[in-house]
């Protein structure tokens, strides 16, 4: 399996419409002036085919309120790519908004029995941790993508606690049923791993996609 880059990865976000924050694919320091004062905050990352996990490898820098603090976040990423992975592919650098909300995690991984199996849960750097995570076989309906919501532990943090209003349901909703099509209608594509996804009660937004697809 090898990892799909961002460039085909954006073109399959606008196919099937899946919500993300602005984003920006760079290749030097000299197109960070497309980055303009409105979009801040922002966050940096490394798009590579040798680097998967790149929150785990320092590969992702968050809260960025600035275009000199982007530069010099531009020239850490630059520094420890080469320091930590110097023979690694870097095809972009990848800046996008920084959006508020709760972390969520959506998943396929396809069964060679049963086909893509679809998964829902509480997303970010704890995900292996609290493992509060459900599943469902694609195809899914909105029925099951709702179900699949309330299943799991963090849906009474969804729902609104302390005063917090719930999370927009449609909206992440639409992103599980989108994902259920993808995976349909893309055979080849093995894993897709979509964390994390930041939910509020406007809207829910895909901030990282991953997918391993079959190299045959």
């Amino acid at each position: 399996m090898k990892l799909l880059d961002q460039e085909k990865v954006k073109n399959l976000v606008r196919k099937y419409g899946l919500t993300t924050p602005k984003t920006f694919l760079i290749k030097n320091k000299t197109e960070l002036k497309k980055i303009k004062k409105k979009y801040f905050p922002v966050v940096i990352k490394i798009d590579s085919p040798d680097i998967v996990h790149k929150t785990d490898a320092g590969m992702v820098i968050r809260a960025i309120s600035n275009k000199q603090e982007l530069l010099n976040a531009f020239n850490r990423l630059e520094a420890n790519v080469k320091n930590r992975f110097p023979k690694a592919e870097i095809t972009n650098y990848v800046i996008q908004e920084q959006i508020r909300g709760y972390e969520t995690i959506i998943g396929m991984k396809r069964d060679p029995q049963f086909g893509p199996a679809i998964m829902f849960g509480v997303g970010g750097i704890f995900v292996e941790v609290l493992k509060d995570v459900s599943f469902r076989i694609a195809p899914i309906n909105k029925k099951d993508a709702y179900e699949m919501i309330r299943e799991i532990k963090g849906y009474k943090v969804l729902n609104g606690i302390r005063g917090n209003r719930p999370i927009n349901f449609k909206a992440l909703i639409d992103i599980l049923i989108k994902i259920s099509k993808i995976s349909m209608e893309n055979k080849n594509f093995k894993e897709i791993d979509l964390n994390p996804v930041f939910v509020n009660e406007k809207n829910a937004k895909v901030v990282d996609i991953r997918i391993m697809v079959d190299e045959t």
